[in-house]
């Protein structure tokens, strides 16, 4: 992979966005991000998650379709590949997921704007160095041969594994509260499909659809947002694990925090 592509705004651009997913390695350390259960009114305001969410992602979809509308491969055929998988993620991601969020009626809000203002700037450079890449090619790599090139292919088997593992647990954990009874609990241990074997098989979903990503685009943006999600998602995953065996005595023993048989 190339670091510099030779285009003076992008290369500034991509030096920004890993000097940032530097930082949200080391802040990983030392705490979570404020919001679901480690939501805190430590920070300032708090939003209403499915507000959050969605606002939060609006540049992945916005500031990707900008970026690559004004390129000049913006129609050719691997192009249109590539923002298609784009289109499926966050579709999902940005649309699909927040506004189907079943939250208990009245319950204090819990999306802190702190993340909202992080996850703004990830999701703008994220969507910006992806667009602008796929319709510009400024690495002279996606022409119609990098759809049967086996960084590709593979790539594309493990992005879409980890998509299915994500869409499937976020639905296990959806359907947990009644659609028309949200308040009847808040928390329920989810059971089946990836829950049998961690307890945080969405996050686990989320790194391997990254890693994926980044094989099959085999460039440094998607290196990028994998190690940013990595940096956000692991602890994340290790704190909630703990969590839910302190607050039930049920919880099942043989469960593993992100990794099967593992960690």
């Amino acid at each position: 992979m190339n670091w510099y592509t030779g285009n003076t705004g992008y290369d500034t651009v991509l030096t920004i966005a890993f000097a940032f997913a530097a930082f949200v390695l080391v802040g990983g350390l030392f705490g979570q991000s404020p919001y679901g259960r480690f939501a805190t009114t430590k920070l300032g305001l708090n939003l209403n998650p499915k507000l959050g969410w969605w606002l939060m992602e609006i540049p992945a979809t916005v500031v990707f379709a900008v970026a690559y509308l004004t390129g000049p491969r913006r129609f050719e055929p691997t192009s249109l590949v590539l923002a298609a998988i784009w289109i499926l993620h966050y579709g999902n991601r940005g649309w699909f997921f927040p506004l189907n969020i079943r939250q208990v009626p009245g319950k204090t809000s819990s999306f802190n704007v702190s993340v909202l203002g992080m996850g703004m700037l990830v999701t703008t450079l994220h969507g910006y160095l992806n667009g602008a890449l796929f319709s510009h090619d400024y690495l002279g790599r996606y022409g119609s041969g990098w759809l049967t090139d086996p960084r590709f292919l593979l790539g594309l088997i493990v992005y879409l594994s980890g998509f299915a593992l994500l869409v499937s647990s976020e639905s296990i954990v959806r359907n947990l509260r009644d659609k028309n009874n949200p308040g009847a609990s808040e928390y329920k241990i989810p059971y089946g499909l990836g829950f049998r074997f961690v307890t945080s098989p969405a996050y686990l979903g989320e790194l391997v659809a990254w890693a994926g990503f980044a094989l099959l685009t085999w460039a440094l943006p998607g290196v990028v947002i994998f190690l940013i999600t990595f940096g956000n998602l692991v602890p994340r995953a290790l704190a909630t694990h703990g969590w839910y065996r302190e607050k039930f005595d049920e919880y099942p023993p043989e469960r593993k925090a992100l990794v099967p048989f593992v960690i």
